[in-house]
């Protein structure tokens, strides 16, 4: 069987049967109506309903070898919030990354916020999604510099996730670090000689003040709201109580050991950079009542369990982790911010590849001087199927044509499967 056309079968296979979008469209307009949204939530179920919908367009790629295949695809919404428009994204940022990558290990650090914290961050995401990265990247580049056993500047890649595995609000960040850094002089790369680069009660008590510091800043400067749930903050005293309770709990700093091959390090990564909070594909059952979905089991490695909510409480948890609009949620510090690209980055990537032969895993691509490449071309290079090639016959090539009333009356009777990059 052509690998194509074995292709086009294993996606007919795997197309979940429910999807968020079904959700929305039976039960959105009436959640909307009996509850206030903003308009980055407004505009996210307009626009996951819309998606891979006649409402967006679309075309068609027919066969020039004339076998009669004809695939018809309609435009995706490209919202970051869709559950459908994020795996392009993400081979598109995987290959970007790599041409930053140094050939050492990396560290998978998760660092969770107290949940005592959550209702104001709800009504302050984008003051406080700012605050969280800046204290946590701040504190491990500052702690890696500092500390006598390292003494070097690291490269971070942190990514805001606000959900846990039953949709509900859990704030996090996820950070992949350098197993080491470039030296004071820029003359040497410092390996990391222990389980982590920084001892990591240290960085939590670092994370946990900066946090506070920042928080009160926002506070003194009156850019924090304080409505509905969290009024009582606004007061001075209510509000340095929340500031105490802070202190008396632990800050969670997770930290896995290196990975060992650098490459794999940002394949990992990127189930994570352009992920929403729930998959279309996790979805068991859609009812006018209840939405079933399967969450993992952390009392259980590697087994499933299921969560039944009401479609309102579904819609309310989702809307919870709609970013606000223009918001990075994805950002590089150290070596890796773009202040350092191509000035310490490149100095520290020289002197890893003296130090040991270069291999196609550690040298870096550069395609700076070949031509930006079709979404045909990156799916191509990260998966090795070209989706330009006809799965019907195995030999001619698709050509896009608009998309006519004729083909839009047959595509609503054959719902045809497609990858689509519109």
């Amino acid at each position: 069987m052509h690998a194509n056309t074995a292709l086009a079968q294993a996606m007919v296979q795997l197309r979940p049967r429910f999807e968020v979008a079904d959700i929305f469209r039976a039960h959105g307009q009436a959640y909307s109506k009996a509850h206030p949204l903003n308009k980055e939530q407004r505009k996210a179920m307009r626009d996951i309903q819309a998606c891979r919908t006649a409402a967006l367009g679309g075309h068609v790629d027919v066969c020039d070898n004339g076998c009669g295949f004809m695939r018809i695809s309609y435009n995706s919404c490209r919202n970051r919030n869709c559950p459908k428009c994020q795996s392009l994204q993400s081979v598109r940022w995987l290959e970007k990354r790599f041409e930053r990558m140094l050939p050492t290990n990396y560290f998978h650090v998760v660092v969770t916020f107290p949940h005592g914290l959550n209702p104001l961050i709800l009504h302050n995401k984008e003051v406080l999604y700012h605050i969280m990265f800046k204290a946590t990247a701040q504190s491990l580049v500052q702690l890696a510099r500092d500390w006598k056993r390292l003494r070097a500047q690291i490269g971070i890649t942190a990514i805001l996730h606000t959900w846990n595995q039953d949709l509900l609000f859990h704030p996090h960040i996820h950070m992949v670090v350098t197993a080491g850094g470039l030296d004071q002089s820029q003359t040497r790369w410092i390996e990391s000689r222990n389980k982590f680069l920084v001892p990591v009660e240290a960085l939590s008590v670092k994370i946990r003040g900066k946090f506070v510091h920042y928080l009160n800043k926002a506070y003194d400067k009156g850019e924090l709201e304080f409505r509905g749930s969290i009024r009582d903050l606004e007061d001075p005293k209510a509000f340095g109580n929340l500031i105490s309770s802070l202190y008396q709990h632990k800050w969670v700093i997770y930290s896995k050991q290196p990975f060992a091959d650098p490459q794999h390090v940002f394949k990992y990564l990127s189930r994570y950079t352009h992920k929403v909070a729930i998959s279309n594909h996790r979805l068991v059952s859609v009812t006018d009542g209840h939405v079933t979905f399967l969450a993992r089991d952390n009392k259980d490695t590697g087994k499933h369990r299921s969560v039944t909510i009401t479609p309102e409480e579904f819609i309310r948890r989702f809307l919870l982790h709609v970013i606000p609009s223009g918001f990075t949620k994805i950002r590089h510090y150290g070596l890796m911010g773009s202040a350092n690209a191509k000035t310490k980055l490149e100095v520290a990537r020289k002197l890893l590849l003296a130090a040991k032969a270069p291999t196609p895993q550690t040298q870096p691509i550069l395609r700076q001087c070949q031509p930006t490449p079709t979404w045909q071309e990156v799916f191509l290079r990260a998966t090795g199927i070209d989706l330009t090639l006809c799965p019907k016959c195995g030999k001619g090539r698709l050509i896009r044509e608009p998309l006519s009333f004729r083909d839009h009356k047959h595509a609503l009777h054959s719902a045809p499967i497609f990858l689509d990059s519109s």
